[in-house]
């Protein structure tokens, strides 16, 4: 900086007036010049002051950041802290890394700092991760760290999760026995497919589907109950870690309990919907037969009528026969003591013919 401002005022001074070297007479124009100057210098040397500290962090640590680069980067919004104190922490570990590379991470809203880290935590586990790779786990949303994390120390799934509020995997078995199961699965995340694979609802929504079917597939609970790791065996040979963003090691039937007996209440409750619909169906037949009964009752009343209208006709038939002459008055006596004999006839019988009984309830 001294050595700007030296050269500075060596090159004003060779502006004096009159174009003289050595006159001790300066202009006002050449003292407001040089003061300008002076606090030009003054503001760049103090917009620098600010990266020096990180540029000497940088030349220390063999970070391969130039002052210049400092600069760029705060022109272009970029937190150079965290650029170069991610660059720094890459370099001591051995990790190769650009330091665009890391910028543009940044300006994408990732975070250089984890994904270091994650790059850092598979380099000492031996696991094959690029920077490529680990910023596109970072950025499509997943935490690059723990995926390092779940691939080097295995992560434990409970099949069903208790936080979702079922604690067990319900499924009945062919005798119509309930059993409900309880299951671990032991995944490591595959940091190939980690992005676009399926996530833990997906493996616990799998497994939770082939518990069910290997207990439904089953002759008896107890079959279920005498050989648990059958459902293991049988859910892994499925394959369901495809398509997902983890590899699944082991599948542990954690707890069996046997449940209701689910075919004897669906028989009971098909026996009950047949009484119902039988009751129905005999209901329906009762109200048919009531309603044809008042129909034969109504129709029955109607031939009464008939006959009383029929009855009516009678005297005026006799009293047409007097007139006429077909009918006599000894011909009229003899009808009614016929008629009359009949009618005793007819109490007679009545009364000698037993007791009908009495209906229950009448």
């Amino acid at each position: 900086m001294l050595t700007y401002l030296h050269t500075a005022a060596g090159w004003l001074a060779m502006q004096r007036p009159g174009g003289e070297v050595g006159t001790d007479e300066w202009g006002p124009g050449t003292i407001a010049a040089v003061v300008a100057l002076i606090i030009v210098l003054l503001v760049i040397g103090l917009f620098l002051l600010q990266f020096i500290g990180l540029w000497i962090r940088s030349i220390a640590s063999k970070a391969g950041i130039g002052l210049l680069d400092l600069v760029a980067m705060r022109l272009r919004k970029v937190d150079v802290r965290v650029i170069v104190g991610t660059k720094i922490m890459a370099v001591q570990a051995g990790i190769p890394s650009q330091t665009r590379d890391l910028e543009s991470h940044y300006l994408a809203g990732g975070n250089p700092v984890k994904v270091v880290r994650a790059l850092i935590a598979a380099d000492r586990a031996n696991i094959e991760l690029d920077f490529k790779t680990a910023a596109a786990i970072d950025l499509a949303g997943r935490d690059v760290q723990e995926a390092v994390a779940t691939s080097v120390l295995p992560k434990v799934i409970d099949c069903p999760d208790p936080e979702r509020g079922r604690p067990t995997v319900d499924a009945v078995a062919k005798d119509g026995i309930q059993v409900k199961a309880k299951a671990r699965v032991t995944v490591r995340a595959n940091l190939e497919r980690l992005v676009g694979g399926a996530t833990e609802e997906t493996i616990i929504a799998r497994v939770g589907e082939g518990v069910v079917t290997t207990i439904g597939s089953a002759q008896s609970y107890k079959n279920v109950l005498e050989n648990p790791d059958s459902i293991s065996k049988r859910v892994l040979e499925k394959g369901l870690d495809s398509g997902t963003a983890f590899e699944i090691l082991s599948i542990d039937i954690a707890d069996l309990d046997v449940g209701d007996n689910i075919g004897a209440r669906l028989q009971a409750d098909q026996a009950e919907a047949n009484k119902r619909m039988f009751q129905a169906e005999a209901e329906k037949r009762r109200a048919a037969a009531a309603a044809r009964e008042q129909e034969m009752i109504a129709l029955v009343a109607e031939n009464r009528a008939k006959v009383v209208l029929a009855e009516a006709e009678i005297p005026k038939a006799m009293a047409e026969a007097f007139r006429s002459g077909n009918l006599g008055i000894m011909d009229y006596y003899r009808m009614k003591n016929i008629q009359a004999d009949t009618s005793m006839r007819d109490g007679i019988g009545r009364s000698t013919e037993p007791p009908k009984p009495t209906e229950p309830g009448a």
